[in-house]
């Protein structure tokens, strides 16, 4: 058995997991694919694929052009990048392993610390042999939107709370009796945007949440207003937010993702110091990625003993 382990950034696939009872052979890709060609070029002949997140896309033109490829595990049960409907035609299994909620929740709070105190600016300013260059955003009291209540929503309007703010939330499906299970108050959309001090981005991308937050949201919104996404980048109009940026509609962003990823070197976020970037590490954490590469070496021997698990697309 051949086994490809995509996109490992960090180089720790192999030693978050025990590979060596599965007996087969592993190579690990460090570097992103240029696009589906070089994708189906660099792993033909692989009977497994273990795909992190939704960083490779395996669109059916992709299986397309794989008919060795028996196995693809993905980390995480949910990957929108991955076309089910077309795995199951091509005969390829698609596996899903576990995952953690905390690290994200916890870098979606570092992110909200990190722009409504200026970090960045601060930490560059102490660099070069400065001193104090900006006043910092108190959180007690200050109102908190989130853009979305389910799970990692709702463990940030707890720690939310925990500072003292207030928190208000709207989605589609959103009731206000589901709101206050959680110390919630639900509102409008409209209501969201224009009482915001911290607007945090807690949705799944569909075509319904696909540029939810635009041109129009960013005008509701206070000067002062900080937004995060630690979700997925074409949730907000990537263009609508660096104009707003640009223009000082809103004071910062705090983002994880992005359109694409990686960023581009000269993407116009980069160049903003009202952007707060950081590279989609939200879930990125050792726990996470024993419970990724753990659950990926299950799945496939599973698959190697005849019997599939955790099968997303059966």
């Amino acid at each position: 058995m051949k086994i490809a382990i995509l996109d490992d950034y960090q180089n720790v696939a192999l030693q978050c997991a025990d590979w060596e009872p599965l007996g087969a052979e592993i190579e690990v890709f460090g570097e992103p694919f240029a696009g589906p060609d070089e994708v189906v070029t660099r792993l033909a002949g692989f009977d497994v694929v273990v795909a992190m997140r939704e960083r490779t896309p395996f669109p059916a033109a992709v299986f397309d052009r794989l008919p060795e490829l028996k196995l693809l595990v993905s980390t995480g049960r949910r990957n929108a990048a991955i076309d089910l409907d077309a795995a199951k035609r091509c005969g390829v299994v698609v596996s899903a392993t576990g995952a953690l909620a905390a690290p994200t929740v916890e870098h979606a709070w570092a992110l909200i610390l990190a722009g409504a105190r200026n970090l960045p600016l601060e930490f560059r300013s102490m660099r070069d042999g400065g001193w104090q260059v900006g006043l910092g955003m108190a959180l007690r009291d200050k109102t908190l939107g989130l853009l979305g209540l389910g799970r990692l929503g709702a463990e940030v309007a707890r720690i939310g709370q925990a500072f003292g703010m207030k928190p208000i939330a709207w989605s589609q499906n959103l009731t206000p009796e589901r709101a206050a299970e959680h110390g919630v108050t639900a509102v409008s959309k409209e209501d969201l945007f224009a009482q915001s001090d911290v607007l945090s981005v807690h949705l799944v991308l569909s075509e319904r949440t696909r540029g939810l937050v635009g041109a129009a949201e960013f005008a509701a919104m206070k000067p002062s207003a900080l937004l995060v996404n630690t979700s997925r980048g074409p949730i907000v109009d990537e263009s609508a937010l660096v104009d707003a940026l640009r223009g000082k509609k809103i004071a910062a962003a705090a983002l994880d993702v992005y359109d694409v990823e990686p960023l581009p070197a000269g993407h116009p976020l980069r160049t903003l110091d009202n952007a707060i970037l950081t590279p989609h590490i939200g879930y990125v954490s050792r726990e996470t990625y024993e419970i990724f590469y753990g659950g990926a070496v299950e799945d496939i021997a599973a698959f190697q003993a005849g019997e599939p698990i955790n099968v997303l697309n059966g």
